[in-house]
This record gives structure tokens, C-alpha cells and sequence, in this order.
């Protein structure tokens, strides 16, 4: 009998990198599945509702329920729609994360002056121009927000710039860090998990390929975690890293030794 009452999982670099599902990742997840672990699928993406991840692991024989997924989209969407109702949102962030907010009544505008909060996040078509709306926006008190500090994303040939790029030249011109990041690896992206899980923390596993995000998640809220080495983190980078996780697997195929 396992000690894991549930067990949060990452999905780019864990479960599937670009649109490929990595090798022999559905063993873990009938591992756990056996073993009557609950599991939450948590990406970092902030373009992608919930539905997003059934339709595209269904293809591959893995049914996932939407209640049993969060993105950093949906929880800064639940969170800005609880502790900011009514609130004006000027985004830096795609049409995908755009349209997650407004279906969470949240009222989205594209004028810095109409701004009560400022969120950003990935964007692929972050310009000048809306770095100077950004710039126009964050003056004063406003409420800064991102979405997730993922510098990078990884895709099937690499790698592209992400949320924490964008961020970062936000915080450059504005002279200020955002005031929480809403995903991964916040308490806030910790308590949206274990209230959907409904589980103790000691009791929850954490597998995830990125130390700053699924590996501080976990440690953070007092989890087990474990690294998985298909997605960013290399042996070098871990050695050198001030968060260490307890466990490291080649593969999400491998969690069955942990259980």
C-alpha cells in the first residue's frame, strides 16, 4: 500500500513535449491509477483552459477529466475574478488567455490609462508598442500579476521564449517585480491543487522536469517531489541548483518505484 493520497504532475516535458506524448509515460500513469492515487495535471501553460489536455492525451488513450486540471490560466483567472471583482484587466498575453478571462467575467481592455490590474504572460506577439502600455499601465499602485515565471517553453526541436521573458522586460521598464506570479510554483498555485485534490500534503507526490516551478511547488507546501529528466533540467543544472528535489527519475515510466 502506497504512503501517496494523490500526486500532482506537470504535462510539457513530464507527459508530452511539443505534440509528442514521451515514451512509455502512460506506465506511470496506470501506476498510479493502480495504486488509487488521485492525480491533478498542472501545466505552467497560460495559453490553454482545461479542456485543452483531455483532447489532446485522448488520442492516446489517456482519458483525463477537466475538473482533475488546472493551468496557470485558470487559477489567475479564479484568482483574479475572487480577489479583484469588477476589476479592469490590461493584458500582455495572448488571444487564448484573453478569452479564459472574459469567460471567467473578467473585463479585459487594451488602454493602459483603463487599467486596475496588470497581468502578463506569454505572448508571441509582444512588441514595442505593448511593452509601452505595459510601461503606461504599471504607473502608480497598480496590481502587477504574472501568470508563471517560465523563462522558456519547451517545444519539439527546442526550446521558445515564455511568460518569464516577458516578465522580465516588464519589470525592466516599470522598475518594479510583479506582486505575485499566480502559477507555478506559488502558494497560490499550491492551494488552488490541494483544494481540488482535497489530500494532505504529506501525502502528495509532485512530478514535474522543472526545478524552479514543480520542484519549488512541492517544496514549498511541504510535498514529496520528484524530477523527471525528459524536460529542461539536465544533470549539470541540477547539480548546481539551490532547490533539489527528493527523488529523480529518468521518466514518469518510473514512478512506480516510488509507490
Amino acid at each position: 500500500m502506497t504512503h501517496y493520497e494523490a500526486a500532482i504532475l506537470d504535462v510539457d516535458g513530464t507527459i508530452i513535449r511539443g505534440e509528442e506524448l514521451l515514451p512509455n509515460v502512460t506506465n506511470g500513469l496506470y501506476a498510479l491509477e493502480d495504486a488509487g492515487i488521485d492525480r491533478l495535471l498542472f501545466s505552467n501553460n497560460p495559453t490553454r483552459g482545461s479542456d485543452h489536455y483531455g483532447e489532446r492525451l485522448e488520442p492516446h488513450g489517456i482519458t483525463i477529466d477537466p475538473e482533475t486540471v488546472l493551468t496557470s490560466a485558470t487559477v489567475s483567472a479564479a484568482y483574479l475574478a475572487t480577489t479583484h471583482p469588477g476589476a479592469t484587466v490590461y493584458l500582455v498575453g495572448s488571444e487564448r488567455l484573453e478569452a479564459i478571462l472574459r469567460d471567467a467575467a473578467i473585463e479585459v481592455t487594451d488602454d493602459p490609462e483603463g487599467a486596475d490590474v496588470v497581468l502578463g504572460s506569454f505572448d508571441k506577439n509582444f512588441s514595442y508598442g505593448g511593452l509601452w502600455g505595459a510601461l503606461r499601465a504599471l504607473e502608480g499602485d497598480v496590481p502587477f500579476y504574472g501568470t508563471d515565471p517560465d523563462a522558456t517553453i519547451p517545444i519539439d526541436d527546442g526550446e521558445i521564449p515564455g511568460t518569464g521573458a516577458i516578465l522580465a522586460a516588464m519589470e525592466a521598464v516599470a522598475g518594479r517585480e510583479p506582486d505575485a506570479i499566480l502559477g507555478k510554483p506559488s502558494s497560490i498555485a499550491a492551494t488552488a491543487a490541494m483544494d481540488r485534490l482535497e489530500a494532505d500534503p504529506e501525502r502528495t507526490l509532485v512530478v514535474g522536469d522543472r526545478l524552479d516551478t514543480d520542484i519549488q511547488l512541492g517544496n514549498r507546501a511541504g510535498m514529496t517531489t520528484a524530477l523527471v529528466r525528459t524536460g529542461v533540467t539536465d544533470q549539470a543544472a541540477l547539480e548546481g541548483a539551490a532547490v533539489q528535489p527528493d527523488y529523480v527519475l529518468d521518466s514518469l515510466a518510473d514512478v512506480e518505484t516510488l509507490l
